[in-house]
């Protein structure tokens, strides 16, 4: 498994409430919640493949 990228992120606190509740829920950290849903949702947007991990190829050659 490749390491995985750290970085800051600041979330208003009822957000962060919102997911930590969800999080427990779901029998997850909120860090786990977080990247499930991020992975959902560019999953379901079509910018990431599950089967590589790389994003979609129209996505590849897009400059950031």
């Amino acid at each position: 498994m490749s390491e995985k990228k750290k970085f800051l992120l600041r979330l208003d606190e009822s957000l962060y409430a919102a997911l930590e509740k969800w999080a427990a829920h779901d029998l997850r950290s909120v860090n786990a919640q977080i990247e499930f849903l991020l992975t959902d949702s560019a999953r379901k947007a079509g910018r990431w493949k599950a089967e590589d991990g790389e994003p979609a190829k129209d996505d590849a050659a897009t400059p950031s």
